[in-house]
C-alpha cells in the first residue's frame, strides 16, 4: 500500500434475523438507525409481507427469509434454516441479533461462532396459550430453547424480570449473560401530550387481534357496560394474524362492528392519532414482554387498565400509573374501565403519572444505548 493511500476500518456487520418485517419496523428499527449511527452496517433478514421495501428505504439491506410463524412442515422448516445458514455464510456477520422464537433456534443453530443476542421477546402462542396445541409443544420449546437459547459468546436480553428471572433459574440462561431491556422504548418527543377529546368516553385496544390479547374479555366488558347502561365506545385497532392459532378472524370481527358490539378499525399505522382521540387505553392480555401499545399509551397521556402478568406489570403500577385487573376476568376489566370513565380527575392524574414514567422510565433513547452496550460486550 502506497503511504498516501487510506486506511480503511472494515466496518462490523450487524444482521437482525425476525419473522415479521412490519414488528422491526415497529419494534427495532430505532435501534438500527442506533447502531448505524455508530459504525455497525446492519442487515435486516426477515419475511417481506409488504414492508421490505420500507426498510430499504431507511437504507438497509433487506434479505427475506421464508419464516412461517405457525407453521410446522418439516421440509419447509428445514428450508428456513438452510436459508439462514446461507445468509451467514454470506454475510459474514459480526453480531447476530435474533428476535423471537423461531429466528433464536434457527439462527442460534446457523450462527457458528458468531456473537449472538437471542431477545425472546414475549413468549407467544406456545407460552401464553391454554390451548391443547400450546400445552403439547410447551416441554418440547422449553427442552430445545435449553439447548440454543444461550450458545457461547452470547446474550440473552429478555423485556422483564419475570421472563429474567424464569429462565435464570430453571437454568436455560447463564445469570452471567442475561441482560434486562425493558422493551422497545417510545419516542415521548413524536408522541405528545393532547387534551382529551369532547364526547362519549372511547376505550381502545391497540393489538394483534389475538385472543390471548384479551379481546374475548374486551368485547365481553363493552357487553357488560352496555347492558348497565354506561355510554362507553370500544374500539379495537389492529389486523388478525392467520400464522397464531389464537387469532380471531376477519369474519368474526366485522360482525362485532356490525353489531355494534365495539368498532373494529383494523390494521392502522396512525396509533398517535387514534390515541388522541381516546380516553382510555386497555390491554387485558394473558401475558406479555413489555407491550409498546402501553408505552405509547402513557407518552399520550391515557389511562390505562391492563392486566396483573408479566410484561403488562413492569409498566403499571396499579393505582399510579395506571389500574391493573386480573388476566381473563371480563367483570373486572369492565368494574375498572367504569370506574376510569367516570372519574375524571382519577384519569388526568394516572394519566400524567404515566407520561413522567414515560419520559425518565421508557425513552426510545435509553433502550438504544443500553442495545449498544450489549454489543460492544460481545464484540469490543
Amino acid at each position: 500500500m502506497r503511504e498516501s493511500e487510506p486506511i480503511v476500518m472494515a466496518r462490523k456487520k450487524l444482521v437482525f434475523l425476525l419473522t415479521e418485517d412490519w414488528f422491526f419496523l415497529s419494534h427495532f428499527l430505532d435501534r438500527a438507525h442506533a447502531a448505524r449511527d455508530v459504525g455497525y452496517e446492519v442487515v435486516v433478514a426477515t419475511r417481506d409481507n409488504g414492508d421490505g421495501a420500507t426498510i430499504r428505504g431507511h437504507g438497509y439491506r433487506f434479505v427475506d427469509i421464508p419464516f412461517r410463524r405457525g407453521g410446522l412442515n418439516p421440509l419447509r422448516e428445514l428450508q428456513t434454516l438452510l436459508a439462514i445458514r446461507r445468509l451467514y455464510r454470506a454475510e459474514r456477520p459480526a453480531i447476530v441479533h435474533h428476535v423471537a422464537l423461531k429466528p433464536i433456534i434457527y439462527g442460534s443453530l446457523a450462527a457458528g461462532n458468531t456473537a449472538v443476542v437471542n431477545a425472546p421477546v414475549g413468549m407467544g402462542f406456545v407460552f401464553s396459550s391454554q390451548a391443547p396445541l400450546a400445552r403439547l409443544l410447551r416441554p418440547l420449546i422449553r427442552a430445545v430453547l435449553r439447548r440454543v437459547l444461550n450458545p457461547p459468546h452470547s446474550r440473552v436480553v429478555f423485556e422483564n424480570p419475570d421472563d429474567l428471572a424464569t429462565s435464570t433459574t430453571d437454568g436455560s440462561v447463564d445469570p452471567a449473560e442475561a441482560v434486562l431491556i425493558r422493551g422497545a422504548g417510545v419516542d415521548v418527543e413524536a408522541i405528545r401530550p393532547s387534551p382529551e377529546p369532547p364526547g362519549p368516553v372511547r376505550v381502545v385496544l391497540v393489538a394483534r387481534m389475538l385472543k390471548d390479547k384479551g379481546i374475548g374479555e374486551f368485547i365481553e366488558a363493552a357487553r357488560l357496560l352496555a347492558a348497565s347502561g354506561h355510554d362507553i365506545r370500544f374500539t379495537l385497532v389492529g389486523a388478525p394474524d392467520p400464522q397464531n392459532p389464537s387469532s380471531m378472524t376477519e369474519a368474526e370481527l366485522q360482525a362485532l362492528d356490525q353489531a355494534g358490539i365495539v368498532e373494529w378499525l383494523g390494521f392502522r399505522r396512525d396509533v398517535p392519532e387514534i390515541l388522541a382521540q381516546s380516553h382510555i387505553v386497555a390491554l387485558p392480555s394473558y401475558r406479555e414482554g413489555l407491550p409498546k401499545t402501553l408505552l405509547e399509551a402513557m407518552a399520550a397521556e391515557r389511562a390505562i387498565v391492563t392486566t396483573d402478568v408479566p410484561g403488562c406489570r413492569e409498566v403499571v403500577t396499579d393505582e399510579v400509573t395506571g389500574l391493573l385487573v386480573p388476566a381473563r376476568d371480563a367483570k373486572a376489566l369492565a368494574a375498572a374501565i367504569a370506574r376510569l370513565a367516570e372519574d375524571q380527575t382519577l384519569r388526568r392524574t394516572i394519566a400524567q403519572a404515566g407520561r413522567r414514567k414515560a419520559e425518565t422510565e421508557f425513552p426510545i433513547t435509553v433502550v438504544a444505548a443500553k442495545t449498544i452496550a450489549v454489543y460492544r460486550s460481545l464484540v469490543p
